[in-house]
């Protein structure tokens, strides 16, 4: 059982922390990612799990076994770096048996185990030629077969899809998917792209300035983001935040525009600021899509901009001049300035404490409607 904890974890950089104290547990099996913006911590804490650095303080166990002073190489880990990390001047066969052949493996043993991984990732027809003669995403599913071959505990991904164009790091992140399923193996992957996390995860792990933020499966922290930096940072287009204020049993937007406080939430201190956050997806003109059921509000706004997307359009409104993003499910043109009538469907609104951005729960949150 490939277990992964991590426990207190502290990485220090002489007197300046970066990693503070974090906690995490990760079952066997289990696809986790570690998301968040540059120089949030996850890439050091991938590193810490591999041996590539040193903990300055708390436990790693891997499996069970403390690794705080073990050597990669005794970790039983394969990682995968974005760079691909191949030499260029040996084959896919070789490049894909290096590391047994370093073993002192057998040949015939190391003929098997890349074939098998080369079966695995749709390399057969390319073992004779070298990482020069591949694109990009060739030179990735063997960088992936390099690390199958060892058959590891753990397998590690570093932003492997960061150098790759849009189109290949979709069909790559299907292999991926794939390779996790083929494979049974506990994943830890690192990326800063949202999207990454959202398709390959079983469990996302939010990080920023060093601290674990939330964690939780995609659909847990897209529907409970734990804050406003979790609700812009993980959806795509990113959350609509407008601040507002508590009157009347309303929330108050803007001048001419409230919304009633959606249901499940406690009452409200009149006066009481807070951030009211809604997803493009819950905000559509007058029968364009949104589903008539539950609680909905009316809201005439004018558009700025109409960006088509082919099946959809993304519309850029005005609240209280704070630009929304909203959608319209059947295109049609529209002109900059229009007015146009939306629904908000509240059931799927959020509110924020305006001061610390953390959200407000509501009753649904604990399964009662």
């Amino acid at each position: 059982m490939a277990e992964v904890s991590l426990r207190k974890v502290i990485k220090r950089y002489g007197q300046m922390e970066v990693v503070h104290g974090i906690d995490l547990e990760i079952a066997h099996n289990e696809f986790v990612v570690l998301v968040g913006p540059s120089g949030c911590g996850k890439s050091t804490t991938l590193r810490m799990i591999a041996g590539l650095e040193e903990i300055s303080d708390g436990e790693i166990a891997i499996g069970g076994k403390v690794v705080n002073r073990l050597p990669p190489r005794q970790r039983n880990i394969s990682m995968v770096f974005q760079n691909y990390a191949l030499y260029p001047h040996m084959t896919v066969r070789e490049n894909l048996g290096f590391s047994l052949k370093i073993a002192g493996k057998a040949r015939e043993e190391i003929d098997r185990a890349a074939d098998e991984a080369a079966q695995i990732l749709g390399l057969t027809p390319y073992m004779d030629r070298t990482p020069g003669e591949l694109s990009g995403g060739q030179r990735q599913r063997v960088a992936m077969g390099r690390a199958i071959v060892r058959h590891p505990d753990v397998f590690l991904f570093d932003e492997p899809l960061s150098n790759l164009d849009a189109k290949l790091r979709s069909q790559m992140r299907i292999e991926i998917k794939k390779l996790h399923q083929t494979v049974a193996t506990t994943v830890v992957y690192v990326t800063h792209d949202q999207v990454e996390a959202m398709t390959l995860a079983d469990r996302i792990v939010i990080m920023r300035d060093g601290h674990i933020v939330q964690t939780g499966t995609p659909l847990d922290v897209f529907e409970r983001p734990v804050n406003t930096f979790v609700a812009t940072f993980i959806g795509s287009p990113a959350m609509n935040l407008v601040d507002g204020m508590a009157e009347g049993g309303a929330i108050r937007l803007s001048d001419n525009v409230r919304v009633p406080l959606p249901h499940g939430f406690a009452a409200l201190a009149e006066g009481q600021r807070v951030t009211f956050g809604f997803r493009a997806d819950n905000l559509m003109p007058l029968g364009h899509g949104l589903a008539e059921t539950g609680e909905v509000a009316t809201l005439e706004l004018p558009v700025s901009l109409a960006e088509p997307l082919g099946a959809e359009t993304l519309l850029l409104a005005e609240i209280a001049g704070k630009e929304v993003q909203a959608k319209m499910m059947h295109p049609r043109p529209v002109s900059p300035g229009e007015v146009l009538k939306f629904q908000l469907a509240l059931d799927y609104c959020h509110l924020f404490d305006a001061e610390s951005g953390v959200r407000l729960e509501r009753k649904r949150d604990h399964g009662t409607d």
